[in-house]
């Protein structure tokens, strides 16, 4: 399972995250964008060495690129009040904070410690899912939020970054909070993959780019009822997936249909002249 972890949080490291910053189309992001490379390519490698000081080096390399950039959600607050309590602004905001929670499980996974008394399966579980069910989610429910600009728009830029925070939440508290927020994300990720499907997808010409959204929206419908299941069965006690068969399907998935996909399509998106891309850019 290590080696498939491993595999997917390269993909959110290397690819999602910078291709993401990329879609926000905030100017003050193209900085931290360019020099990504600098801090992700340590944060992978570091994955790939044993626990150890040199492997707990190279991931706080990958930290201080994630904290640089969460230090972006404080300034746009500062700068703009206003616009922060918009729904798909709250989105980007959990998004660039996102990697920092990531992070900081990877520092303390790759030094073999445990924090806060999570082990360090768990931690290592972390990593991707703050990457995907984090910052991907959050940055994908704003953007759909930015095109479908109505009351399900905006339920699925709050519902998501607040799933993903009461998920969180529930690490600590436990099994039932932590089911909770699984019902707010699902709900939320669900509205996404149906805005994505009516209202995005519809009236694309380009056939790539209408199948990748496609594609990004059926992967959602699937993969948040096994994260329900998931949930569900941790809280109560009945039968459910292991870690190592979730990683396997709810992991991959949403890593390569619903994350890859989803940045591919709205680069597309970006890239041709449409109506969608001229109210996304």
């Amino acid at each position: 399972m290590s080696v498939l972890v491993n595999s997917i949080v390269m993909l959110g490291m290397l690819v999602v995250v910078p291709a993401g910053l990329r879609l926000t189309g905030a100017a003050e992001l193209d900085r931290i964008r360019r020099l990504w490379p600098l801090f992700a390519f340590p944060g992978v490698v570091s994955l790939w060495l044993p626990r150890g000081i040199a492997a707990t080096a190279l991931a706080l390399c990958y930290a201080l690129g994630a904290v640089l950039l969460a230090l972006h959600a404080p300034h746009r607050l500062l700068r703009g009040p206003s616009r922060s309590t918009a729904p798909a602004e709250v989105a980007l905001l959990t998004a660039l904070v996102t990697p920092s929670v990531a992070a900081l499980a990877l520092v303390a996974e790759r030094s073999g410690h445990t924090l806060f008394g999570f082990g360090l399966g768990i931690l290592a579980l972390t990593v991707p899912h703050f990457h995907f069910a984090g910052f991907a989610a959050a940055l994908v429910a704003g953007l759909v939020c930015r095109v479908a600009d109505s009351a399900a728009g905006r339920f699925a830029a709050l519902s998501v970054p607040l799933g993903t925070v009461l998920v969180l939440i529930g690490y600590f508290i436990g099994d039932w909070a932590e089911l909770a927020g699984a019902v707010v994300l699902t709900a939320g990720m669900w509205t996404v993959a149906l805005l994505t499907w009516r209202s995005v997808r519809t009236g694309q010409r380009d056939r790539i780019t209408r199948s990748l959204l496609a594609v990004s929206s059926a992967v959602l419908a699937v993969t948040m009822v096994l994260a329900l299941s998931w949930a569900l069965g941790e809280a109560t006690g009945i039968p459910h997936p292991s870690l190592a068969w979730m990683a396997a399907t709810h992991g991959l998935g949403n890593a390569l249909g619903f994350a890859l996909c989803s940045v591919l399509a709205w680069q597309r998106l970006r890239d041709h002249t449409d109506p969608v891309e001229s109210r996304t850019a």
